[in-house]
C-alpha cells in the first residue's frame, strides 16, 4: 500500500513538473511575441509619421512616398495578423523597406535623409546602381541609375528578388514586380539583368542572373516581399527639413 502511495506521488509530482514546465515555455514564447510586436510597432509608427507628413515635390519623390505608403499598409495588415515572433520581424522588414522608399524620396528632394537604416536581407549582397545604364531588350527600352530623374522614377532599396539580386537604384520601371508576386522571373528576365548590370561595379555578379536559375526562387527579402501585405504604422516626426527618425 505505502509503495503504491509513493508511486502515485511520484507520478503526481512529474505530471506537476512537466505543467509547470509548459506553463513557463508559454509565457516565455508570450513575452518574446509581446516584445516583437512591440518593436515591430516601433518601426511601423515611424514609417506612418513620414508617410503622412511627407509630400512629394517632383515625380520620382511622389513614386517613393506611394511605394512607402503601400508598405505601411502592408505593415499595419501584417501586424495585425502576427502570431509569432517571425511574422512580427517579419512587419519590422517591411517597415524597413518602407522607410528606405521615405529615404530616396528626401534625397530625391533634396532633404536630409536623416539617420542611416539597419540592412535589409539581401540588401548588401546585391549591392547598389553605380552608373546610368539605357538597354533595349526584345525591343523594349529600360534604364538604371544611381540618381532620379523623370526616367528613371522607381526607386529599389536593393534585396533578392524571387532568389536573384537586384541592385538599389532608380529605374525607368518596377520590371522586378511581376516575379515578386509570381515568384519567379518570365523569360528574358536573364537578358535583362545581363544588360542592365554585366560588368557594373557595386552590383552581384550578372552572370548568377543568367545562369539559368531564373525561374526559381525564393521570393524577396530585401525585406520580405517587400513582401506580404503588412501595413503597419509610424514614424513620427517633423517631415520637413532635416528630421528626426528617433532613437534607433
Amino acid at each position: 500500500m505505502t509503495g503504491t502511495i509513493v508511486t502515485l506521488l511520484v507520478v503526481l509530482g512529474i505530471i506537476a513538473g512537466i505543467v509547470w514546465l509548459v506553463r513557463q515555455q508559454a509565457a516565455t514564447k508570450a513575452r518574446e511575441l509581446e516584445d516583437a510586436k512591440s518593436e515591430a510597432r516601433r518601426w511601423v509608427e515611424r514609417l506612418g509619421g513620414q508617410v503622412l507628413n511627407l509630400i512629394g515635390t517632383d515625380e520620382p519623390s511622389k513614386q517613393a512616398l506611394a511605394d512607402a505608403s503601400e508598405r505601411y499598409n502592408a505593415a499595419g495588415s501584417q501586424l495585425e495578423q502576427a502570431r509569432s515572433t517571425a511574422q512580427a520581424r517579419q512587419v519590422t522588414e517591411t517597415a524597413y523597406e518602407g522607410l528606405y522608399y521615405v529615404r530616396a524620396a528626401r534625397n530625391a528632394m533634396g532633404l536630409d535623409p536623416g539617420p542611416e537604416l539597419p540592412p535589409l536581407p539581401g540588401q548588401q549582397r546585391a549591392g547598389t546602381v553605380s552608373e546610368a545604364r539605357d538597354v533595349e531588350v526584345e525591343g523594349h527600352s529600360y534604364s538604371a541609375s544611381p540618381n532620379p530623374s523623370d526616367r528613371n522614377r522607381h526607386y529599389y532599396p536593393g534585396g533578392n528578388v524571387a532568389g536573384r539580386p537586384v541592385p538599389a537604384g532608380w529605374y525607368s520601371e518596377p520590371w522586378w514586380k511581376p516575379a515578386l508576386v509570381a515568384g519567379a522571373w518570365g523569360l528574358g528576365s536573364a537578358l535583362l539583368f545581363s544588360s542592365l548590370f554585366s560588368g557594373m561595379s557595386g552590383v552581384a555578379d550578372g552572370s548568377a542572373a543568367a545562369d539559368g536559375g531564373m525561374d526559381g526562387g525564393e521570393g524577396m527579402d530585401g525585406g520580405g516581399d517587400m513582401g506580404g501585405d503588412m501595413g503597419g504604422s509610424d514614424w513620427g516626426g517633423d517631415m520637413g527639413g532635416g528630421f528626426d527618425f528617433g532613437d534607433f
